[in-house]
């Protein structure tokens, strides 16, 4: 799964990897992909990833920005 492997790298608490894959999850399903090899669900992983660097935490609303800035 992308968002796992993105996250690996990243000097980040257990709180904080549940709320970015807790977002990543609900945007998942929220836009239909099953398939977690498909090319749009690295590009989702990433931008959740970003999303939540800027200081935003909840996990809805970072699905929600993730979605609406990929333009899906």
């Amino acid at each position: 799964m992308p968002i796992y492997r993105l996250l690996q790298n990243l000097p980040m608490g257990p709180e904080e990897i549940n709320r970015i894959t807790t977002a990543y999850e609900r945007a998942l399903r929220g836009i239909g992909i099953v398939d977690r090899k498909d090319p749009l669900a690295e590009m989702l992983a990433k931008k959740i990833i970003e999303i939540a660097q800027t200081g935003v935490k909840d996990p809805a609303q970072i699905s929600d920005m993730a979605i609406k800035e990929l333009g899906v």
